[in-house]
Protein backbone atom coordinates (compact mmCIF):
# COMPACT_ATOMS: atom_id res chain seq x y z
CA UNK A 1 0.00 0.00 0.00
CA UNK A 2 1.46 3.29 -0.99
CA UNK A 3 1.65 5.91 1.72
CA UNK A 4 3.34 9.75 2.79
CA UNK A 5 3.88 11.71 -0.26
CA UNK A 6 3.19 8.93 -3.09
CA UNK A 7 -0.10 8.50 -1.95
CA UNK A 8 -1.66 11.57 -4.34
CA UNK A 9 1.35 12.11 -6.32
CA UNK A 10 0.77 11.68 -10.05
CA UNK A 11 3.88 9.79 -10.94
CA UNK A 12 3.63 11.48 -14.54
CA UNK A 13 4.93 14.48 -12.94
CA UNK A 14 8.30 12.82 -12.91
CA UNK A 15 8.76 12.65 -16.64
CA UNK A 16 8.03 16.84 -16.73
CA UNK A 17 10.15 17.25 -13.86
CA UNK A 18 13.30 15.49 -15.67
CA UNK A 19 12.64 17.27 -18.83
CA UNK A 20 12.28 20.87 -17.21
CA UNK A 21 15.76 20.24 -15.30
CA UNK A 22 17.22 18.77 -18.30
CA UNK A 23 16.27 22.04 -20.24
CA UNK A 24 15.51 24.63 -18.27
CA UNK A 25 12.87 26.37 -20.45
CA UNK A 26 8.95 25.12 -20.20
CA UNK A 27 8.96 25.57 -23.96
CA UNK A 28 11.70 23.25 -25.16
CA UNK A 29 10.44 20.66 -22.39
CA UNK A 30 7.40 20.61 -23.84
CA UNK A 31 8.79 19.46 -27.38
CA UNK A 32 10.24 17.14 -26.35
CA UNK A 33 7.34 15.31 -24.37
CA UNK A 34 5.49 15.79 -26.88
CA UNK A 35 2.90 17.51 -25.00
CA UNK A 36 1.55 21.36 -25.20
CA UNK A 37 3.41 24.78 -23.62
CA UNK A 38 0.29 25.06 -21.19
CA UNK A 39 0.05 21.08 -19.92
CA UNK A 40 3.80 21.31 -19.08
CA UNK A 41 3.43 24.71 -17.48
CA UNK A 42 -0.09 23.20 -15.22
CA UNK A 43 2.81 20.48 -14.26
CA UNK A 44 5.67 22.94 -13.52
CA UNK A 45 2.86 24.74 -11.07
CA UNK A 46 2.24 21.48 -9.36
CA UNK A 47 5.50 20.60 -8.80
CA UNK A 48 6.44 24.01 -7.00
CA UNK A 49 3.32 23.27 -5.17
CA UNK A 50 4.80 20.09 -4.13
CA UNK A 51 8.30 20.64 -3.39
CA UNK A 52 7.65 24.40 -2.35
CA UNK A 53 10.38 25.79 -4.68
CA UNK A 54 10.85 27.60 -7.98
CA UNK A 55 12.87 24.97 -9.14
CA UNK A 56 13.58 27.28 -12.25
CA UNK A 57 13.44 31.06 -12.59
CA UNK A 58 14.00 33.76 -14.78
CA UNK A 59 17.88 35.32 -14.86
CA UNK A 60 17.73 38.22 -17.70
CA UNK A 61 16.43 36.31 -20.79
CA UNK A 62 16.94 32.39 -19.76
CA UNK A 63 16.19 30.20 -17.20
CA UNK A 64 18.20 28.71 -14.36
CA UNK A 65 17.52 26.19 -11.78
CA UNK A 66 17.14 26.78 -7.83
CA UNK A 67 19.85 25.15 -5.60
CA UNK A 68 16.91 22.24 -5.09
CA UNK A 69 16.80 22.10 -8.80
CA UNK A 70 20.29 21.61 -9.12
CA UNK A 71 20.01 18.69 -6.39
CA UNK A 72 17.17 17.26 -8.07
CA UNK A 73 18.39 16.78 -11.21
CA UNK A 74 20.83 13.08 -10.83
CA UNK A 75 18.16 11.60 -8.92
CA UNK A 76 15.34 12.74 -10.86
CA UNK A 77 17.14 10.99 -13.99
CA UNK A 78 17.85 8.15 -11.87
CA UNK A 79 14.48 7.67 -10.49
CA UNK A 80 13.16 7.32 -14.08
CA UNK A 81 14.91 5.57 -15.10
CA UNK A 82 14.38 2.89 -12.46
CA UNK A 83 10.42 3.57 -12.81
CA UNK A 84 11.09 2.71 -16.88
CA UNK A 85 12.74 -0.33 -15.99
CA UNK A 86 9.98 -1.38 -13.98
CA UNK A 87 7.44 -1.39 -16.57
CA UNK A 88 10.35 -2.88 -19.66
CA UNK A 89 10.21 -6.12 -17.33
CA UNK A 90 9.32 -8.84 -19.16
CA UNK A 91 9.67 -12.58 -17.98
CA UNK A 92 11.63 -13.88 -20.90
CA UNK A 93 13.18 -12.39 -23.66
CA UNK A 94 13.03 -13.42 -27.41
CA UNK A 95 15.73 -11.85 -29.15
CA UNK A 96 14.48 -12.41 -33.04
CA UNK A 97 11.00 -10.15 -31.91
CA UNK A 98 12.53 -7.80 -29.20
CA UNK A 99 12.59 -4.12 -29.63
CA UNK A 100 14.73 -3.32 -26.81
CA UNK A 101 17.22 -0.17 -26.48
CA UNK A 102 20.78 -1.15 -24.93
CA UNK A 103 21.98 2.06 -23.45
CA UNK A 104 25.71 1.88 -23.50
CA UNK A 105 28.20 4.71 -22.27
CA UNK A 106 31.14 4.68 -24.65
CA UNK A 107 34.66 6.21 -25.06
CA UNK A 108 35.19 6.74 -28.74
CA UNK A 109 37.69 4.27 -28.72
CA UNK A 110 35.40 1.55 -27.20
CA UNK A 111 32.73 2.93 -29.67
CA UNK A 112 35.10 1.94 -32.50
CA UNK A 113 36.54 -1.36 -31.42
CA UNK A 114 33.97 -3.00 -28.74
CA UNK A 115 30.81 -1.42 -30.20
CA UNK A 116 31.01 -2.05 -33.67
CA UNK A 117 31.11 -5.94 -33.61
CA UNK A 118 28.35 -5.95 -30.97
CA UNK A 119 26.16 -3.61 -33.45
CA UNK A 120 26.44 -6.77 -36.26
CA UNK A 121 25.68 -8.96 -34.15
CA UNK A 122 22.85 -7.87 -32.68
CA UNK A 123 21.49 -6.84 -35.63
CA UNK A 124 21.91 -10.32 -36.94
CA UNK A 125 20.18 -11.94 -34.04
CA UNK A 126 17.49 -9.51 -32.62
CA UNK A 127 17.57 -6.98 -36.03
CA UNK A 128 14.14 -4.86 -33.53
CA UNK A 129 16.76 -4.30 -30.74
CA UNK A 130 18.52 -0.34 -31.02
CA UNK A 131 21.65 0.32 -29.70
CA UNK A 132 22.12 3.81 -27.57
CA UNK A 133 25.87 4.89 -27.69
CA UNK A 134 26.55 8.16 -25.19
CA UNK A 135 29.54 9.45 -24.63
CA UNK A 136 31.30 8.54 -21.61
CA UNK A 137 32.73 11.44 -19.48
CA UNK A 138 35.43 11.46 -15.95
CA UNK A 139 31.85 11.84 -13.70
CA UNK A 140 30.70 8.91 -15.27
CA UNK A 141 33.53 7.17 -14.01
CA UNK A 142 34.07 9.02 -10.76
CA UNK A 143 30.63 8.34 -9.74
CA UNK A 144 30.33 4.89 -11.58
CA UNK A 145 27.65 3.02 -8.89
CA UNK A 146 25.22 5.98 -9.74
CA UNK A 147 25.84 6.25 -13.41
CA UNK A 148 24.98 2.50 -14.33
CA UNK A 149 22.15 2.58 -12.50
CA UNK A 150 20.58 4.30 -15.17
CA UNK A 151 22.39 2.73 -18.28
CA UNK A 152 23.03 -0.65 -19.51
CA UNK A 153 26.73 -0.81 -18.92
CA UNK A 154 29.54 1.06 -19.45
CA UNK A 155 32.89 -0.34 -21.63
CA UNK A 156 36.08 0.66 -19.50
CA UNK A 157 39.51 -0.53 -19.54
CA UNK A 158 40.98 -2.51 -15.69
CA UNK A 159 42.25 -0.43 -13.72
CA UNK A 160 39.52 2.57 -13.07
CA UNK A 161 37.17 0.26 -10.90
CA UNK A 162 36.38 -2.44 -8.76
CA UNK A 163 33.97 -4.46 -6.81
CA UNK A 164 31.58 -3.77 -9.60
CA UNK A 165 30.85 -6.81 -12.00
CA UNK A 166 32.36 -6.97 -15.21
CA UNK A 167 32.74 -8.98 -18.61
CA UNK A 168 36.33 -8.91 -20.17
CA UNK A 169 35.95 -8.31 -23.95
CA UNK A 170 39.02 -8.22 -25.90
CA UNK A 171 42.71 -7.72 -25.22
CA UNK A 172 44.65 -4.37 -27.09
CA UNK A 173 48.20 -2.93 -26.65
CA UNK A 174 50.39 0.26 -26.74
CA UNK A 175 51.63 1.84 -29.87
CA UNK A 176 53.88 5.19 -29.92
CA UNK A 177 53.05 7.38 -33.21
CA UNK A 178 54.87 10.40 -34.89
CA UNK A 179 54.50 12.07 -37.81
CA UNK A 180 55.14 10.39 -40.99
CA UNK A 181 57.27 13.19 -42.25
CA UNK A 182 59.24 13.42 -38.81
CA UNK A 183 62.81 12.61 -40.09
CA UNK A 184 63.99 12.95 -36.43
CA UNK A 185 62.80 9.61 -35.50
CA UNK A 186 63.61 6.28 -37.14
CA UNK A 187 61.91 2.97 -36.92
CA UNK A 188 62.55 3.21 -33.09
CA UNK A 189 62.94 5.30 -30.19
CA UNK A 190 64.69 5.52 -26.94
CA UNK A 191 63.32 6.81 -23.25
CA UNK A 192 65.90 9.45 -23.78
CA UNK A 193 64.19 10.73 -26.88
CA UNK A 194 60.78 10.65 -25.76
CA UNK A 195 61.61 12.40 -22.61
CA UNK A 196 62.75 15.44 -24.68
CA UNK A 197 59.77 15.18 -27.13
CA UNK A 198 56.44 17.50 -27.16
CA UNK A 199 53.17 14.62 -26.24
CA UNK A 200 49.51 14.41 -27.05
CA UNK A 201 47.96 12.43 -24.22
CA UNK A 202 43.76 11.74 -23.66
CA UNK A 203 42.36 12.82 -20.27
CA UNK A 204 44.95 13.99 -18.13
CA UNK A 205 43.62 14.14 -14.88
CA UNK A 206 43.63 12.25 -11.87
CA UNK A 207 40.72 9.95 -12.50
CA UNK A 208 40.80 10.42 -16.07
CA UNK A 209 43.99 9.07 -17.80
CA UNK A 210 46.06 6.94 -20.32
CA UNK A 211 47.48 3.87 -18.06
CA UNK A 212 50.73 3.98 -20.74
CA UNK A 213 51.11 7.40 -19.21
CA UNK A 214 50.60 6.37 -15.83
CA UNK A 215 53.83 3.73 -16.84
CA UNK A 216 56.00 6.26 -18.55
CA UNK A 217 56.08 7.81 -14.82
CA UNK A 218 56.15 4.65 -13.45
CA UNK A 219 60.00 4.02 -15.57
CA UNK A 220 60.79 7.38 -14.34
CA UNK A 221 59.49 9.79 -17.13
CA UNK A 222 57.83 12.75 -17.30
CA UNK A 223 56.71 13.31 -20.65
CA UNK A 224 56.34 17.55 -22.07
CA UNK A 225 52.54 17.44 -22.33
CA UNK A 226 52.14 20.20 -24.68
CA UNK A 227 48.19 18.92 -25.62
CA UNK A 228 45.50 17.39 -23.74
CA UNK A 229 42.70 15.65 -25.70
CA UNK A 230 38.90 14.37 -24.93
CA UNK A 231 38.77 12.13 -27.72
CA UNK A 232 41.45 9.18 -28.79
CA UNK A 233 40.23 9.58 -32.29
CA UNK A 234 42.01 13.08 -32.01
CA UNK A 235 45.23 12.19 -31.19
CA UNK A 236 46.50 10.99 -34.79
CA UNK A 237 45.83 14.39 -36.09
CA UNK A 238 47.37 16.20 -33.89
CA UNK A 239 50.64 14.21 -34.77
CA UNK A 240 50.28 15.03 -38.32
CA UNK A 241 52.87 17.29 -39.60
CA UNK A 242 54.51 17.84 -36.19
CA UNK A 243 57.35 16.61 -33.97
CA UNK A 244 54.91 15.69 -31.09
CA UNK A 245 54.52 11.83 -29.92
CA UNK A 246 51.48 9.91 -28.33
CA UNK A 247 50.83 6.51 -26.77
CA UNK A 248 47.99 5.18 -28.66
CA UNK A 249 46.11 2.01 -28.81
CA UNK A 250 47.25 -0.53 -31.69
CA UNK A 251 43.57 -1.10 -32.28
CA UNK A 252 43.22 3.20 -33.28
CA UNK A 253 46.63 3.43 -34.58
CA UNK A 254 46.10 1.17 -37.17
CA UNK A 255 43.47 2.17 -38.71
CA UNK A 256 43.62 5.32 -38.62
CA UNK A 257 47.39 5.31 -40.00
CA UNK A 258 47.14 6.25 -43.05
CA UNK A 259 44.93 8.97 -43.07
CA UNK A 260 46.23 10.51 -40.18
CA UNK A 261 49.51 10.25 -42.19
CA UNK A 262 51.47 9.12 -39.16
CA UNK A 263 53.97 5.82 -38.17
CA UNK A 264 53.47 3.23 -35.71
CA UNK A 265 56.66 2.70 -33.79
CA UNK A 266 57.05 0.02 -30.97
CA UNK A 267 57.62 1.37 -27.32
CA UNK A 268 60.91 0.88 -25.74
CA UNK A 269 59.80 -0.48 -22.44
CA UNK A 270 57.82 -3.20 -21.59
CA UNK A 271 53.83 -1.59 -21.74
CA UNK A 272 51.17 -3.66 -19.86
CA UNK A 273 48.58 -4.62 -22.26
CA UNK A 274 44.74 -2.65 -22.00
CA UNK A 275 42.19 -5.12 -21.21
CA UNK A 276 39.19 -3.20 -22.23
CA UNK A 277 35.86 -4.72 -20.16
CA UNK A 278 31.89 -4.33 -19.84
CA UNK A 279 30.64 -3.05 -16.64
CA UNK A 280 27.50 -3.14 -15.06
CA UNK A 281 25.41 -2.73 -12.32
CA UNK A 282 24.38 -5.96 -10.27
CA UNK A 283 20.77 -5.08 -10.12
CA UNK A 284 20.97 -6.09 -13.94
CA UNK A 285 21.46 -9.38 -12.59
CA UNK A 286 18.18 -10.73 -13.24
CA UNK A 287 16.86 -9.15 -16.21
CA UNK A 288 16.59 -11.83 -19.12
CA UNK A 289 17.49 -9.21 -21.79
CA UNK A 290 20.64 -8.00 -19.49
CA UNK A 291 21.36 -11.20 -19.47
CA UNK A 292 21.18 -12.21 -23.13
CA UNK A 293 23.42 -8.97 -24.06
CA UNK A 294 26.33 -10.46 -20.96
CA UNK A 295 25.75 -14.19 -22.60
CA UNK A 296 26.33 -12.28 -26.47
CA UNK A 297 29.20 -10.53 -24.98
CA UNK A 298 31.09 -12.91 -23.50
CA UNK A 299 30.64 -15.12 -26.49
CA UNK A 300 32.50 -12.44 -28.62
CA UNK A 301 35.00 -11.77 -26.00
CA UNK A 302 38.82 -12.30 -25.84
CA UNK A 303 40.05 -11.87 -22.96
CA UNK A 304 43.40 -11.73 -21.69
CA UNK A 305 44.28 -14.73 -19.66
CA UNK A 306 45.82 -13.07 -16.90
CA UNK A 307 43.23 -10.50 -16.49
CA UNK A 308 40.49 -10.89 -13.92
CA UNK A 309 37.02 -10.01 -13.95
CA UNK A 310 33.94 -10.01 -11.27
CA UNK A 311 31.02 -12.48 -12.27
Amino acid sequence: MTSGPLRNLDLNLLTALDALLRERNVTRAAEQLGLSQPAVSAALRRLRRHFHDELLHRTGNRYELTPLGELLREPTTTALAGVARVFDAIPTFEPATATREFTFLVSDYAAMVAADELVNTIEEQAPGVRLRLQQQVAAHVDQAPESLRTVDGMFLPHGFLSDIPSIDVFTDDWVLIVSRDNTEIGDTTTLAQLSEMPWVVTHHAPTAFTPAVRQLRLIGIEPDIRVVVESFLTVPFMITGTHRVALLQRRIATRLATPADVRILPCPWDVVPLVEAFWWHPTHRPDPAHQWLRHLLRTQSQPDPAATALR
